[in-house]
């Protein structure tokens, strides 16, 4: 069953001179089995929508289907704690949430809040770590003296260790360097591909969406302005433009070359490929 809203309004603050109608009658569905991503300007309601999946929000008006559950802005919820459990959620600067001694014990810590005896909490913790590629000398530190990349590893572990069939992610390269978000944004594919995971991250790094995503979600004032594969969606870069997103490099430079009278052929999606074109293409008319 996808992930589905129905109709889904979030109003913040209702009753009060500061509401703020962050979400406006949504209706979208989200295959299971995907990666896909939810772009859109700061303050559109990316992360308002997200924080729906695990009940963290709760609908003003409307309803919610998330995992053969029921999430209705007129009932009150009901087994939420193992929601939360098949559903992870990944804050932007998750490191902030570490409070463990160590680095075990933090990855530890959900398992254990979900029921795990303390030794299969641990091994858990250290099956998730190793995935996000944290070895066993980082156990025994506290999660403090990490590299900033190292503890947004240890907090995407702790949400790992509860097995979540689906993981949700807020702007979770933000902040790291190009190397970093690469090997990040590879974890998560992995995590998608070999363990089928159901992935979404809300983004503005548009470079990853191409080159990791399978789907793309905009949103704009509260609403879904488009819903399309990201390989469709990233064909037109004017269509990009009109969505308020900023096309991929590797798009901007193709449409370019289409302007100054190159015809560069559909279907060309990395950087070797372009470059292999334009090699041919020097070797054809040199």
């Amino acid at each position: 069953m996808p992930i589905a809203f129905k109709d889904v309004s979030h109003v913040y603050s209702a009753g009060t001179p500061y509401e703020y109608r962050a979400l406006d009658h949504v209706d979208l569905e989200i295959q299971e089995g995907k990666m896909t991503a939810v772009v859109g300007q700061t303050g559109s309601g990316k992360s308002t929508l997200v924080q729906h999946l695990n009940a963290l929000l709760l609908p003003t008006e409307g309803t919610v289907y998330i995992l053969d559950r029921t999430i209705d802005a007129n009932k009150k919820p009901k087994q939420l704690k193992s929601l939360r459990g098949d559903v992870g959620l990944v804050f932007q600067f998750p490191e902030y949430q570490l409070f463990e001694e160590t680095v075990l014990k933090d990855t530890a810590f959900g398992p254990k809040n979900f029921g795990c005896t303390v030794e299969e909490a641990e091994k858990r913790a250290k099956q998730a770590l190793q995935l996000t590629g944290i070895g066993p000398e980082y156990y025994e530190r506290s999660p403090l003296e990490l590299s900033g990349g190292q503890k947004r590893r240890v907090a995407i572990a702790g949400i790992l260790a509860m097995d979540p069939r689906v993981l949700v992610l807020d702007e979770p390269t933000a902040g790291l360097d190009p190397a970093g978000t690469a090997s990040m944004m590879k974890l998560f594919r992995r995590l998608n591909q070999e363990l089928h995971k159901t992935v979404l991250i809300v983004t503005h790094d548009m470079e990853q969406v191409y080159r990791y995503c399978d789907e793309v979600i905009v949103v704009h004032d509260g609403k879904i302005r488009h819903q399309e594969s990201s390989a469709e969606f990233f064909k037109d870069a004017h269509l990009c433009n009109e969505m308020g997103v900023l096309p991929p490099s590797l798009i901007r430079l193709e449409e370019m070359m289409r302007e100054f009278g190159f015809a560069v052929p559909q279907g060309i999606v990395t950087e070797e490929q372009l470059a292999q074109w334009i090699a041919q293409e020097v070797k054809n008319h040199g």
